[in-house]
């Protein structure tokens, strides 16, 4: 049982996930679409969320840039692989602070 799985794994890690990776912003474009439409969330969350797309886009440059320039991988550059991450460091911090706001915007009903 274990070895079919040891095989699974390993199937898995042979895949090319470049289609899978490009086909992911259908869903997150109906995510954010359907996200904008609620009124009650603030625009702070809206805001990190679509700085995700931001993150992604730096991202794909990045990479690109290195491969390009340093014939290495986004992952061999540690400041460029820092600087990219930044952004979804950015995009997480807009999310959390907009829900900490919409938290607080909430009323407390003791009985």
């Amino acid at each position: 049982m274990i070895d079919l799985f040891f095989k699974f794994i390993e199937k898995l890690s042979s895949i090319d996930n470049t289609l899978l990776f490009a086909a992911s912003i259908i869903p997150y474009a109906i995510f954010l679409f359907y996200l904008f439409k609620i009124k009650s969330i603030n625009v702070f969350v809206k805001t990190g969320f679509s700085l995700t797309v931001l993150f992604v886009f730096i991202t794909i440059l990045v990479s690109i840039f290195t491969l390009n320039i340093y014939d290495k991988t986004l992952v061999e550059v540690d400041s460029l692989h820092g600087f990219a991450e930044s952004f979804l460091t950015l995009s997480d911090f807009v999310i959390l602070f907009g829900f900490i706001k919409l938290l607080n915007s909430l009323e407390v009903n003791n009985s």
